[in-house]
């Protein structure tokens, strides 16, 4: 279980920078007279422990509001929409409303969103990712409140985590591919610092391969939003590079489904002479002339899931009677799904 300590308070960051309350105050509201070496000695301090401001005014400032944080890194991938669903639908029962804050992926981003929905002292937290700076993982660790972070459980949580294994995602890809007799294969995908998924995935996809004694022939890496065209142009230039290639593995269904329509209209036999996968099992796609062989990574699952937890100890600090500010009971809650793999009409050779 997870200890979580109770939310942070203008006495606390009083004692770390060894000034009065009122000058914590005065410094976090930008008023009053302080000299810049106080200012800054406060708000390092603030920024250190991780203490975000109450923005709940007079009598409701020792209270909390039934909102829950929902921050995620972006709103034109595809994959998120489903877990904003099942997140939704979970909640919709209860008092709790879900709102939506968005990272484009940028960690200082992440910090201002997150330092802005904690000031209004939200009931719970449901967050993208495990990759984050030191100042997100203190302002979370100090909250007080149900923290549930999504989508990936390769690595060490603040509080609570939902998801699944990238790196056990990309090993079973391999090793499907593999199976099916491919050797020369090529990846495509996001630039790996900012998409920490797609870089595990691409890991334990590697690793996979490297069991069968097989290395990545080709692959390529882009930045920006995926679509249909990114795939077919990225192919075009993979394959035109190295034309002996067997098997192209996308980090996402857009762009595979680019790539096997270039595929399809150069009149290449797929799955025969050449096979293609991507991941995340986009409903949208389903309209191809062939079903592109994919992997399905539980997000509808693993918004359900994330929004039980959070409405289950909100819900059980309500009912116990806790004071305000109480750190919620229970904590550490660990949900791993197991992702399936749809072969489509790309991978098995017939």
């Amino acid at each position: 279980m997870t200890e979580l300590r109770r939310p942070l308070t203008l006495r606390d960051v009083s004692e770390a920078s060894g000034v009065s309350e009122m000058t914590v105050s005065r410094v976090l509201r930008n008023r009053g007279d302080v000299s810049q070496a106080t200012r800054e000695r406060v708000l390092a301090a603030a920024k250190r422990l991780g203490y975000v401001p109450n923005k709940i005014a007079g009598a409701l400032a020792s209270s909390r509001v039934n909102l829950v944080a929902v921050i995620i890194p972006s709103l034109s991938n595809m994959v998120f929409p489903e877990v904003m669903n099942g997140i939704s639908g979970e909640l919709e029962e209860t008092s709790l409303q879900p709102v939506l804050g968005v990272t484009h992926y940028r960690p200082e981003r992440e910090e201002q969103v997150l330092y802005e929905m904690l000031s209004w002292r939200p009931s719970g937290v449901i967050i993208a990712g495990l990759e984050r700076t030191d100042p997100s993982r203190a302002m979370l660790a100090s909250a007080g409140i149900p923290v549930v972070e999504i989508m990936d459980t390769d690595g060490q949580p603040v509080d609570a985590v939902v998801g699944i294994s990238h790196r056990r995602a990309g090993l079973m890809m391999a090793q499907a591919i593999v199976e099916q007799g491919y050797r020369r294969i090529g990846f495509m995908g996001t630039k790996m610092p900012l998409d920490h998924r797609a870089r595990k995935r691409f890991e334990g996809f590697t690793e996979g391969l490297a069991k069968a004694g097989i290395e990545v022939a080709d692959r390529e890496f882009y930045s920006g939003g995926s679509g249909l065209a990114k795939g077919r142009e990225m192919t075009k230039a993979m394959l035109e590079r190295t034309p002996d290639l067997d098997f192209l593995y996308y980090s996402n269904d857009m762009i595979g489904a680019g790539g096997l329509l270039w595929c399809l209209e150069q009149g290449i036999d797929v799955p025969g002479k050449m096979g293609l996968a991507g991941f995340n099992n986009i409903e949208l796609l389903d309209g191809l002339p062939k079903r592109l062989a994919t992997m399905d990574a539980c997000r509808r699952q693993i918004g359900e899931a994330a929004a039980r937890i959070v409405a289950s100890r909100a819900g059980a600090a309500a009912q116990g009677g806790a004071a305000a500010g109480d750190a919620p009971e229970g904590g550490g809650e660990r949900v791993v799904l197991t992702p399936t793999i749809n072969v489509g009409d790309t991978l098995v050779r017939v």
